[in-house]
């Protein structure tokens, strides 16, 4: 029986570079997204291209019900998921001080409570085989100040390194994945100015994947692709939070200018 891996958001970016590497690797696969022609399209491609086979669950994770479907396959003895991979995110442009209260807490469901509540789901199965990988995709926005994301993805990557260290005597493995700018939908869809971005901080998602995999076999706790966000993870974790702040801020201000 071919071992499965799930991802959520798994039809463009991050997501769609696990579902890829992953189908390359002979794992079926459970591809987890809002859109089900995409999901639909991302399955066959990879049936034709790697022949292998994908179920296709179609669920808005800000939906508790929805939510709640994903959760009971992850918890399945059955078919059992080796490999869960929480993706799904979004970003939002404005201020908290001036954002929509509703899309706030779509992005805490998303980024916060759906990855916790698979997790929560998934380990007793995994840690009962003695078996299975985690990769949480969270970001360099971890370690600055950056609003109601960057809060978000804090949480994610604290929770990941708990549980690394609380599995670390098991064959379970726990990562927090924390990739920076990376060439996908994201910003797009978050009507963020990128423009002026230099070329040489944009990462291609197909290496940030295919890092994250090899630094989840090796047991690592997080993985930072790229040496310019080694070089800036080290200084947002380590250098005076003052200037970090400052930096949080001008980050996010220039994402909202037109």
């Amino acid at each position: 029986m071919a071992k499965v891996a799930l991802v959520t958001g798994a039809t463009a970016g991050i997501g769609a570079s696990f579902a890829r590497l992953f189908a390359s690797e002979g794992f079926d696969l459970v591809l987890v997204a809002r859109d089900e022609a995409r999901l639909r399209e991302t399955a066959e491609n990879l049936k034709n291209e790697f022949g292998v086979n994908s179920e296709i669950v179609r669920a808005d994770l800000t939906n508790i019900k929805e939510l709640a479907a994903v959760e009971a396959r992850v918890a399945s003895e059955i078919n059992p998921i080796n490999v869960l991979v929480n993706n799904a995110g979004f970003g939002i442009k404005a201020s908290f001080l001036t954002s929509n209260i509703a899309e706030e807490a779509d992005l805490l469901d998303v980024l916060v409570r759906a990855p916790m509540r698979l997790m929560h789901a998934v380990l007793p199965v995994m840690k009962a085989r003695n078996e299975g990988a985690i990769i949480n995709v969270s970001s360099v926005a971890t370690w600055i100040t950056s609003g109601t994301y960057s809060a978000s993805k804090s949480y994610l990557t604290v929770l990941s390194e708990s549980l690394h260290t609380e599995l670390r005597n098991t064959n379970v493995k726990v990562m927090a994945l924390c990739p920076g700018f990376t060439r996908t939908e994201f910003h797009q869809r978050g009507n963020m100015h990128m423009t002026g971005l230099p070329n040489f901080l944009w990462l291609n998602a197909d290496r940030v994947v295919a890092k994250a995999w090899r630094d989840v076999q090796s047991g690592s706790a997080l993985s930072i692709p790229g040496w310019q966000y080694g070089i800036l993870s080290t200084f947002a974790r380590f250098g005076p939070r003052p200037i970090v702040r400052k930096l949080g801020i001008n980050v996010r201000m220039k994402q909202r200018t037109k």
